[in-house]
C-alpha cells in the first residue's frame, strides 16, 4: 500500500465509526504557553480535556502533524541514528469526548490492524497499565480483560508509569495507556529472541505503532492526580512506522515517506544510501542523509505554517534543525553550497493533496530555506577559520572548553563539528569545560523564563465565559476561577477568568487589552489579556479582597481605540500591498498596538520609495472614502472565502468565522476594528525592511500617533531654520551646507595625507633593529585613516618591518598592526592575532589579514601598555 492510501484508509474507517474527519492544526501551537509546538495528536483538542471548549463532534479523526524537539517529548538528537525517530511526524488519532471508552476503542484498533490493513496477529504484541500505588491509581484490568478475548495471554506486558501511563507535559490530562508493538524481524530472530523481551527496550523492528489513552485524570501544579469532568480516548498511531510495517521494510526511511526525499538527495549530491551499511563510512553518510530527509520535512511545515527560523522561541528552534541538517551535509556529504531548499518541491509532490499548505506556500519555503542554508554555510567558513585561530594558539593538545563553546556560542559552529575537526588534527577539546559553560547559559536562560504556576481556585461551576468586546468597552461581572503565577521574569502575578468580559485578549496580531476591574471597595489594575486553552485570562499583579464579589470591567477605552486604528489599517495595508506589488502578496505575520503596527508580508525584492508612496496614498484613499465596517460575526468558513475573504497565514479556522469587510477589503478577524475607516484619521509608513528571504516588514501609524509625528517633523524643521539663521529656501541652504562639508573634508584628507608623509620622514629615524626586524611602536596624532595611511608610507621603506601606530582621535583608542610580507611568510606573524592580543590592553579587540589589522577599544590608558606590550612578539 502507498502512504497516501494508507492514510486514506484509516480516516475512512473511523468515519464509518461515526467520526467527524478533522484537518491537521498547524506545527506551531497558539493560546497554550506550555506548549512550543504541536507535539502529540492530542494538543489542539487540549481545551476539550480540560472542559473549556465543545467540541464539534464527540467522535473526531484525524492526522495531525508533529513535532518533538524541545520540552518533554524531544527526539532530535535520536533522529538519522536509528530508523524510527523523527522531529515532524503523522499522528493518526481518533478522540472520544465523553462518549465511548476503552472498549470500543480497543477493539478498533485491532479490527483495523488485523482485519483492514491485515496485519498478522502473530506479531503483535499490547501492554497495559500494571498500576501505581503512589499515585493511588490501580492496575488497569479493565483494558487487560478486553485485551484477553482478543490475543493470547502471553502477548499481554504489563507496562510501567514510565511506558503506559501518558503525560503531555508536567501539568494537564493525562492517564494510562495501551500500547499495541509490532515485531517486524526474520523469523531466524524470533526464533532466538522472543519479540516480548524486546518490547520498550529500543529495538529498532520491535516498536510500539499504536497508543490508545484513557483519558481520566488532570495533572495538578503539585503532582496530584484529579479525576478529570468526563472519560476521554485519546489515540495515537505513528503513520510513517504504520507505513514501515503494511510496505514490508524494517526502517521508516525505507517507506514511500522518504525514499523520493532521499533519492533526490543521492542526485543532488552523488552519495548513495545504503540500506545496510557496510562500514563506518557507509553509516555516516546514511546518518546525514536520514537527518537531511527527516530535517527538511519539520522545517519546511514549519515555515509553511506560519514559523519563519529566527534568533529566539520557536523560531530558533526550526534554525536549529536546518542548520542540523546542513551541517550534516556539509561535513558526511561534502555540499558546501545550498541544495536542501531543492528538496522542497518534492515535498510539495509528495504530501501537496493532503496539507495543501505545503504547496501553497511553496516558493516561501524554498525561499526562506534557501537563504538560511547560504547564510550558515557562510558562518561554518568563518568559524572554521576561526577555530584555526583556536588551534594556533593552543598551547599543548586541548583547546579550552571555554573557546569551544564561544564557537558555538557566538558564532554558531557545532559543538560536534569542532570535535570532528580536532580530531583530525590530533587535537581535543575540554568536554568537561564546554558542559561548564553550556550550563550556565541554560541555567541564565531557564531563571529567565520559569515560571510556576499554581491550580485553579475554582469559584463558579462552568468554565465558558462570554467575550462582549465587540460591542461594548465596559460590563458587569463575576469572578469564576483564578490562579497565582509566579514568574522569574514578571514576579509574582494572578490570572483571573470572568463569567463574561469586553476586554479583547491577545490574537490575531493585535495585542490584549489593559483596563480596571472596580467595584465599590477597589480598583485592580488589569494589566494584559491573554487566552490559554480557551479561557481568556486577565492578568493582574494582586486579587481583589472580595473575589466573589461584583464588579465592573472596565477596558482602557483609549488603548483599545488607538489598537482599533491600526487593526483596521492593517487591513487596509494589506489591500494596497496586492493592489500595488501584485496578489502575490500575503500576510505572514502582524503586530497591532496602541503604538503602532507592524506588517510582514511575501515579496521578493525590497519595496521602493515611489511603490510606498502609492501604498500610503492607497490606504489614505481608503480612509477619505469613509467607507463603513461590515462585520458579519458568523459566517460558514467556505462562504466568506468564496466571497473573496483573505484567509490567513498559519491560522486555523472553524466551521464559522468573523468577517471584515471596509470596502473592497475582506478579511477573516477576530479583532477590534474601527466603526468607519474615517476614524483611523492618517496612515503613514515609518519603515520598510526585510525580514527573512522573500519577506518584507512594514511599520506604520496611524491617528494620534501621526498627529504626534507631524508635529515632531515639524518642531525639527522650526530648529534647522533657527541653526541655519532662517534662510529663505531651507532645502537651498541645507544642500549648500553638505556641498561645502565635502569640499572642507577633501581639503582635510589632503592635509591629513600630507601630515602622513610627512611623519613618515620622522619615524623612519626611529625604526630600531631587534632580531633583524625593523621595528616601531608608536602613538601618533591621526585619525585611524592617516595611521593606515602612514603604517602603507612606512612599508615602501624596505623589508622585515613590524609597526605598531597607535590613535585617540576622540578618545577613541585604535591600533593599526602592519607587518611586511616576507616575515609573515618566513616568521609566521600574524597582525590579525597581534591586534587581538594588544586589543585586550585598550578593553577591545578586532582583526584583519595576516599583514594587516587593526582593533579598536574603549580604554585610552591602555595604549602605552599595548605599544610595550608589542616588541614580545619579536623577541
Amino acid at each position: 500500500m502507498k502512504s497516501q492510501d494508507i492514510r486514506k484508509q484509516f480516516l475512512e474507517f473511523f468515519k464509518e465509526k461515526g467520526h467527524l474527519i478533522v484537518p491537521s492544526a498547524p506545527i506551531v501551537t497558539k493560546d497554550d504557553p506550555t506548549l512550543m509546538f504541536n507535539n502529540s495528536g492530542m494538543a489542539q483538542f487540549k481545551e476539550f480535556f480540560l472542559g473549556n471548549g465543545t467540541p464539534k463532534s464527540k467522535r473526531i479523526a484525524d492526522t495531525q502533524k508533529c513535532l518533538r524537539v524541545s520540552g518533554k517529548h524531544n527526539d532530535l538528537e535520536d533522529v538519522g541514528f536509528d530508523t524510527y525517530h523523527h522531529t515532524m511526524f503523522e499522528m493518526l488519532g481518533n478522540w472520544s469526548f465523553g462518549d465511548y471508552f476503552k472498549r470500543e476503542a480497543i477493539n478498533w484498533a485491532w479490527e483495523l490492524l488485523t482485519e483492514v490493513y491485515k496485519i498478522p496477529k502473530d506479531i503483535l504484541y499490547v501492554s497495559v497499565f500494571e498500576g501505581s500505588p503512589e499515585e493511588n491509581v490501580p492496575f488497569d484490568q479493565e483494558a487487560y480483560d478486553i485485551w484477553k478475548e482478543l490475543i493470547d495471554e502471553d502477548r499481554i506486558i504489563l507496562g510501567n508509569k514510565k511506558d503506559n501511563f501518558w503525560e503531555m507535559g508536567d501539568q494537564g490530562p493525562c492517564g494510562p495507556c495501551s500500547e499495541i508493538h509490532v515485531d517486524i524481524r526474520s523469523a531466524e530472530e524470533k526464533a532466538l529472541v522472543s519479540g516480548k523481551s524486546l518490547v520498550n527496550n529500543d529495538h529498532p523492528q520491535v516498536v510500539e505503532i499504536w497508543n490508545n489513552v484513557f483519558m481520566e485524570f488532570n495533572r495538578k501544579a503539585d503532582g496530584s492526580l484529579e479525576k478529570l469532568p468526563a472519560q476521554h480516548v485519546d489515540t495515537g498511531m505513528g503513520f510513517e512506522r504504520l507505513c514501515m510495517v503494511l510496505q514490508n521494510v524494517t526502517s521508516n526511511y525505507d517507506t514511500d515517506v522518504f525514499t523520493p526525499l532521499i533519492s533526490k538527495i543521492e542526485e543532488l549530491t552523488g552519495a548513495k544510501y545504503t540500506i545496510k551499511a557496510a562500514n563506518d563510512a557507509e553509516e555516516k553518510v546514511n546518518i546525514a542523509i536520514r537527518v537531511i530527509a527527516d530535517h527538511v520535512r519539520a522545517v519546511a511545515f514549519a515555515i509553511a505554517d506560519g514559523q519563519l527560523p529566527s534568533n529566539g522561541g520557536a523560531g530558533y528552534v526550526i534554525r536549529r534543525i536546518l542548520r542540523r541538517a546542513i551541517r550534516y551535509g556539509f561535513t558526511f556529504l561534502n555540499k558546501k553550497e545550498p541544495f536542501i531548499n531543492e528538496l522542497v518541491a518534492v515535498l510539495a509532490a509528495q504530501m501537496g493533496e493532503f496539507f495543501p499548505e505545503i504547496k501553497s506556500q511553496q516558493s516561501l519555503v524554498t525561499n526562506v530555506i534557501r537563504e538560511e542554508e547560504a547564510s550558515f554555510l557562510r558562518t561554518l567558513d568563518q568559524g572554521l577559520q576561526l577555530l584555526e585561530n583556536v588551534v594556533a594558539q593552543t598551547e599543548g593538545k586541548e583547546v579550552s572548553g571555554a573557546k569551544a563553546f564561544e564557537l558555538y556560542d557566538t558564532f554558531g559552529f557545532p559543538e560536534d563539528l569542532t570535535a570532528l575537526i580536532l580530531k583530525e588534527k590530533g587535537l581535543s577539546y575540554d568536554k568537561a569545560g564546554f558542559d561548564a559553560e553550556l550550563k550556565k547559559q541554560k541555567d541564565r536562560s531557564r531563571a529567565a523564563s520559569e515560571v510556576a504556576t499554581d491550580d485553579w481556585v475554582l469559584l463558579a461551576e462552568g468554565n465558558i465565559e462570554t467575550f462582549v468586546g465587540y460591542d461594548q468597552t465596559e460590563n458587569e461581572v463575576k469572578i469564576t476561577r483564578y490562579r497565582k503565577v509566579d514568574s522569574k521574569k514578571d514576579g509574582i502575578l494572578y490570572q483571573i477568568v470572568l463569567d463574561n468580559t469586553p476586554f479583547y485578549p491577545e490574537g490575531g496580531g493585535q495585542v490584549g487589552d489593559k483596563g480596571a476591574l472596580v467595584s465599590l471597595n477597589e480598583t485592580i489594575e488589569i494589566l494584559d489579556t491573554k487566552k490559554e486553552n480557551n479561557l481568556i485570562l486577565h492578568i493582574a499583579k494582586k486579587l481583589p479582597e472580595n473575589v466573589n464579589g461584583s464588579f465592573t470591567a472596565k477596558v482602557n477605552e483609549k488603548l483599545r481605540s488607538d489598537s482599533a486604528s491600526n487593526h483596521s489599517a492593517t487591513h487596509l495595508l494589506h489591500q494596497a500591498l496586492r493592489a500595488i506589488l501584485g496578489t502575490h502578496v500575503e500576510q505572514k505575520g502582524s503586530l497591532v498596538s496602541p503604538n503602532y503596527l507592524r506588517f510582514d508580508f511575501s515579496h521578493f525584492s525590497k519595496v521602493t520609495d515611489e511603490e510606498l508612496k502609492q501604498v500610503e496614498d492607497f490606504v489614505n484613499a481608503r480612509i477619505q472614502e469613509h467607507l463603513p465596517l461590515i462585520e458579519r460575526r458568523s459566517i460558514p468558513f467556505k462562504q466568506a472565502v468564496e466571497e473573496g475573504a483573505m484567509a490567513l497565514f498559519g491560522e486555523k479556522y472553524g466551521d464559522n468565522v468573523r468577517a471584515i469587510k471596509f470596502g473592497e477589503s475582506m478579511e477573516l478577524c477576530g479583532g477590534i476594528h474601527v466603526r468607519n475607516t474615517a476614524d483611523i484619521w492618517y496612515f503613514k509608513i515609518v519603515s520598510e525592511s526585510a525580514v527573512a528571504a522573500g519577506i518584507r516588514r512594514i511599520e506604520a501609524i496611524t491617528n494620534e500617533a501621526v498627529k504626534a509625528y507631524f508635529a515632531t517633523q515639524e518642531k525639527d524643521l522650526e530648529d534647522i531654520n533657527v541653526a541655519l539663521k532662517n534662510p529663505q529656501d531651507t532645502l537651498k541652504a541645507v544642500v549648500s551646507l553638505q556641498e561645502e562639508n565635502t569640499k572642507l573634508k577633501k581639503q582635510l584628507e589632503a592635509l591629513l595625507r600630507d601630515k602622513a608623509k610627512n611623519l613618515k620622514g620622522e619615524l623612519a629615524t626611529e625604526l630600531k633593529e631587534i632580531n633583524g626586524v625593523q621595528f616601531l611602536a608608536k602613538q601618533v596624532d591621526l585619525d585611524p585613516t592617516g595611521a593606515k595611511d602612514l603604517a602603507y608610507e612606512l612599508g615602501t621603506l624596505g623589508t622585515n618591518l613590524f609597526l605598531v601606530l597607535a590613535t585617540a582621535e576622540e578618545g577613541k583608542p585604535m591600533l593599526t598592526c602592519y607587518i611586511s610580507k616576507e616575515l609573515v611568510a618566513e616568521k609566521s606573524l600574524n597582525a590579525g592575532q597581534v591586534v587581538r592580543e594588544l586589543g585586550k590592553f585598550i578593553q577591545g579587540g578586532g582583526g584583519g589579514q595576516p599583514f594587516f589589522a587593526t582593533a579598536g577599544g574603549k580604554n585610552v590608558a591602555g595604549i602605552a601598555e599595548a605599544l610595550t606590550a608589542a616588541e614580545g612578539f619579536i623577541k
